[in-house]
């Protein structure tokens, strides 16, 4: 299910907001109830408990990227142009969704709790398409390298920026980032070069 009603969609955006400031456990569903303005059977009408609410809302998230990839596939704008634009594209969804990619993080990685994330993959899998034939384009002009593992460009991306965040206590020292400011803003403009630098050195390059 990836088309939410507007109190769907409160309960969600209220569920985020516990979910990243008290964790999955520590969240519970009559505080989200209350976040949200609704009340509790509302929450178990619409998405049963709260492990399915944490499902509907990792759909949520990544339901939304299919759209702004498409729109990118058909604007005019070279392959090199494109690749910017996917980049910029992945870098700002993370940092405006920083907390739901933690709660994703944490659930996906260590497996707590059995959710059944067949959804969430399917949507990933129609992403990864859209993010495919963008590349595939710049391929069939001659620009961009055939051998490339297309598959892995998005970790490469994600990986490198996650990293970067949740290694901010080395790194901020290390670049001299003393404020969120700088941290934030060293991101948007050294980093995202570095990763954009990256991308393109993949697939331009010939073996």
């Amino acid at each position: 299910m990836t088309d939410f009603n507007d109190k769907q969609l409160d309960i969600l955006q209220a569920a985020e907001k516990l979910f990243a400031e008290e964790g999955f456990d520590g969240a519970s569903i009559r505080n989200i109830a209350k976040e949200a303005n609704v009340n509790i059977a509302m929450i178990s009408y619409y998405f049963g408990s709260k492990e399915k609410l944490l499902e509907a809302l990792i759909v949520y998230r990544a339901s939304g990227m299919r759209m702004q990839l498409e729109n990118i596939s058909h604007e005019d704008l070279s392959p090199l142009e494109k690749v910017d634009r996917l980049i910029d594209l992945y870098i700002t969804r993370i940092n405006k969704n920083k907390c739901m990619y933690q709660i994703m993080h944490f659930e996906l990685s260590t497996r707590k709790r059995v959710m059944d994330m067949q959804a969430f993959v399917d949507i990933k899998k129609r992403n990864l398409e859209a993010f495919k034939n963008i590349i595939r384009e710049g391929q069939d002009s001659g620009i961009f390298a055939k051998d490339v593992n297309i598959t892995l460009i998005p970790p490469t991306i994600l990986g490198t920026l996650v990293h970067f965040r949740m290694n901010r206590s080395f790194m901020a020292p290390v670049l001299g980032l003393d404020t969120d400011e700088a941290f934030e803003a060293y991101i948007e403009n050294e980093l995202t070069a570095h990763i954009k630098r990256t991308i393109k050195a993949l697939l331009l390059h010939e073996n």
